[in-house]
């Protein structure tokens, strides 16, 4: 945050582009393993809030695969490529949690410095304020609309400036773009853009939450099936042992 001198105030709020949501860059959705792995009843495949589909739960793997002799490999590999999916899902909406919780503390020292000048300005003079008073006193409303601050010039390095009392800050609002609004305005606008990144954070965490409990499902059914698979191999195993043998009267 910096306050320069000059009629007007300077707010810098370092702006940052967070990373996108899972509906802007995010890759498709895994609507297609997902969609593969539903049970055959399931008519429409749900999704929270923010479109990110739920995992299903494989309770009969038998009829998920296609019956007693079909091939587990094409399940497995459609659940490792939903798997893949939701983790980069998760990887992207950690680095958008970043963001915000850097972008946060921005927005409210900007706003802790609008909201401080506003306190600080005295009223403004009316048309029935008396001419005489202000011979006398020029010289002391002068000097107490001048205020001694510091603004930063680098990390660590900060420069003392003399501010003279203002309506107008001008605000960051995104890479190379600037504009200036009176007191009220950007409290107003400021405030606003705190509340909408605090409840982005929020559904970030939230999605977060629920993006790992749907690879946890998804991983409870890769081992669901891998060991259906190794248990019908050694059945398998035992019926063809079990049938030589009694092929064979020695």
């Amino acid at each position: 945050m910096r306050i320069l001198h000059g009629g007007r105030v300077l707010i810098v709020s370092r702006p940052r582009d967070p990373s996108p949501g899972p509906s802007a860059d995010f890759p498709a959705h895994p609507n297609h393993a997902m969609a593969s792995t539903a049970e055959s009843g399931s008519s429409e495949l749900k999704t929270n809030p923010r479109g990110i589909p739920h995992a299903p739960f494989v309770s009969d793997i038998e009829h998920h695969i296609g019956g007693p002799e079909a091939e587990c490999e094409s399940a497995l590999r459609q659940f490792q490529e939903a798997i893949a999916k939701y983790r980069y899902m998760e990887l992207n909406l950690n680095q958008r949690k970043s963001g915000l919780e850097e972008k946060i503390p921005d927005i409210k020292k900007s706003l802790g410095v609008v909201q401080h000048l506003i306190t600080q300005r005295k009223p403004a003079k009316t048309d029935d304020d008396d001419d005489d008073n202000l011979g006398d006193e020029d010289e002391d409303d002068e000097s107490s609309k001048k205020r001694i601050t510091t603004f930063e010039l680098n990390d660590t390095l900060y420069a003392e400036a003399e501010l003279e009392d203002t309506d107008t800050v001008c605000l960051w609002l995104g890479a190379n773009v600037m504009l200036s609004y009176k007191l009220p305005e950007a409290q107003e606008l400021l405030t606003s853009k705190l509340s909408s990144a605090q409840q982005n954070l929020s559904n970030v965490t939230e999605d977060l939450e629920f993006l790992r409990e749907q690879i946890t499902i998804m991983e409870v059914n890769t081992a669901r099936v891998y060991n259906w698979d190794v248990r019908r191999r050694r059945l398998r195993r035992e019926a063809e042992a079990a049938g030589k043998a009694v092929a064979d009267p020695e």
